[in-house]
């Protein structure tokens, strides 16, 4: 559990402090770098500020949620076009040839060790920071809350998307439902699993961390319109730190926290279990 408040790595960079609450805010699509090695990839400084590049605006939510609840927010310093960290090691979309209709030269004929490469440089650390402050916090017993960042451009294929914000959920939809009444009832149009369904293949990151830990958790998309500046950064800052309390506070109320920490108590048994016993129960299933 992070005490920092801006830890960097070469993938990744950690905001906000933990003190205590349950939420664990992750940003796959907040970055816009691309390694020097790589160039501009043969995209236009113009084309990568585009929503292919990144997750317009959800950099500035993240960091000001993670300020005001407090909360730790691990985020993604790379563009998506470099790889999209919310995609499974060898996912059609991980890294894209085309996105959008624009080319992305140098994607396109890797080779395996290339992939490899930004496997091991940007994906799998990313993913590992999440994983580290997620072990510390079960090695506590501490009930916790995965919430995943994500911001949708306004308009895809001529269609005006009409939802100021998206709540995605597959498996475990508890704490989804919960955030998208809440929106809701503050006046906004909210999308139940739009404009993306979160599934087992479209996405990486809430299947790993949520779901596969069986730890309470949701995917938030804001439409990019409204934090394309500061002063909508901060209104929806504001709006997810009133708001994301009052939604674990039902939560706790309707499900118990005490189940939650049951859960992670349990894990921590079987990642502490012997080997021979881990492998004799693999050998069964």
């Amino acid at each position: 559990m992070t005490d920092s408040t801006a830890e960097t790595a070469s993938s990744f960079a950690v905001y906000g402090t933990d003190q205590g609450g349950p939420f664990v805010l992750v940003s796959d699509h907040a970055g816009r770098a691309v390694p020097p090695a790589l160039g501009d990839l043969g995209v236009s400084a113009e084309e990568r500020a585009r929503h292919i590049g990144w997750d317009i605006g959800i950099d500035g939510v993240g960091r000001q949620l993670a300020a005001l609840l407090p909360a730790v927010l691990i985020e993604q310093v790379y563009s998506r076009l470099v790889i999209d960290c919310n995609r499974a090691p060898g996912h059609p979309t991980s890294i894209v040839s085309v996105s959008d209709g624009t080319a992305v030269p140098a994607n396109a004929g890797l080779t395996p060790e290339q992939i490899a490469d930004r496997h091991e440089t940007i994906l799998h650390p990313y993913h590992g920071r999440i994983t580290q402050e997620l072990d510390a916090r079960l090695k506590a017993g501490r009930p916790t809350a995965v919430v995943a960042l994500h911001s949708f451009t306004p308009e895809m294929r001529g269609f005006k998307r009409p939802w100021h914000a998206g709540i995605l959920h597959n498996h475990d939809s508890r704490l989804a439902h919960i955030m998208l009444d809440l929106l809701r009832q503050d006046g906004l149009t909210v999308g139940d699993n739009e404009p993306y369904a979160l599934t087992d293949t479209s996405d990486y990151t809430i299947p790993l961390h949520g779901e596969k830990r069986q730890l309470p958790h949701l995917e938030i998309e804001i439409r990019q319109d409204l934090i394309a500046d500061e002063a909508g950064q901060k209104d929806w800052a504001e709006r997810l730190a009133r708001l994301l309390p009052e939604a674990w506070a039902q939560f706790c109320k309707v499900y118990g926290a005490s189940q939650i920490t049951e859960a992670l108590t349990a894990q921590d048994n079987q990642q502490s279990a012997p080997a021979s016993a881990k492998q004799a129960g693999q050998a069964s299933r």
